[in-house]
């Protein structure tokens, strides 16, 4: 009984702040609420036992997302004055409360005429995951009969890294993104850049390690030493690196590289496209995951760093 009124609680509080996020004016207060929104929403993928969802949700759903959103929102604090002053006519608020209505009793529609039990792949993953090799479903899902789509989003990543960096000013192109951070170097947040970051990369190569066959892996990884490194940037202890690196740009997209090759070796081997050939099936899983990390820390970091926005000369 109290499990069921926890989670309705929990459910009416995911609506509200949902609600909330949709209809604050102000957009730092809708970024707190879609932040809040994120967190609560891993307590419930935990509490239906999707661990990895809830690590990956609360990193990169409610953290890097977050994060992102408020930067924008700081670019564009000078223009918000701007739009509050502009106000939709009445026939085009109602057309647009109506749509979002009906997208929603179709959703709800879709979701109860689910025949029962509803269909689901889950028992033939299940007695497939014995040749993946890994004990995480999660991990044999993404990088086995999925690796297609996960393949796919870390090319997207990289796509965005490069669509990020090609909003820089031409005299800044190839240079440094975001600006110098300076702190006190005897300060609280130099002093934290310090003592964080080791305890973090030891906890991020746990999590991607064990991701193979507990909860885990590269996504929730790549957030925390990209924080790390975020937080040493912060500090000023260290600057960002210049875009034209040529070792910054290789770490950029050596993980899809990789991963394609993966790809072509199963080919090759086993008649098809990212066909794992049997017992090698958990070592390509394995080279395919170590050249992800860095290059999903690096896209991370990158992406929150922004546009080239000073000349590596200077």
């Amino acid at each position: 009984m109290m499990t069921t009124v926890v989670s309705l609680v929990v459910a009416l509080l995911l609506l509200a702040l949902a609600l909330w996020t949709v209809v604050a004016r102000d957009a730092f207060l809708a970024i707190a609420g879609f932040v809040a929104y994120g967190m609560l929403l891993s307590l419930v993928w935990v509490r239906l036992y999707g661990i990895d969802v809830a690590l990956t949700e609360a990193a990169i759903g409610g953290g890097l997302t977050g994060a992102l959103l408020l930067g924008a929102v700081a670019r564009l604090r000078g223009t918000e004055a701007a739009a509050w002053s502009e106000r939709s006519g009445i026939g085009l608020r109602t057309a647009a409360k109506l749509l979002s209505l009906g997208v929603t009793a179709v959703l709800m529609i879709c979701v109860l005429a689910l025949p029962e039990p509803a269909p689901t792949l889950a028992p033939l993953v299940a007695d497939n995951m014995a040749a993946t090799g890994v004990g995480n479903p999660i991990t044999g899902v993404l990088l086995a009969f999925r690796s297609l789509d996960t393949m796919l989003e870390a090319i997207v990543l990289v796509i965005a890294v490069i669509g990020v960096w090609s909003l820089a000013p031409d005299d800044c192109w190839g240079g440094r993104p975001g600006q110098l951070h300076h702190a006190d170097p005897d300060g609280v947040l130099a002093y934290l850049a310090r003592l964080l970051p080791p305890i973090g990369i030891i906890f991020g190569i746990y999590l991607f390690w064990a991701g193979a066959d507990h909860p885990g892996g590269k996504f929730q990884s790549a957030t925390i030493l990209a924080a790390m490194w975020m937080l040493v940037q912060m500090a000023g202890l260290a600057d960002t690196p210049a875009t034209a690196n040529r070792w910054l740009r290789a770490g950029v997209v050596s993980g899809p590289l990789v991963f394609v090759a993966v790809g072509l070796l199963g080919l090759w081997t086993a008649g098809h496209f990212l066909g794992y050939p049997a017992d090698w099936a958990k070592p390509m899983i394995i080279v395919v995951e170590v050249a992800l990390l860095p290059t999903l820390v690096l896209v991370l970091a990158l992406l929150m760093n922004g546009a080239p926005a000073r000349s590596d000369r200077r």
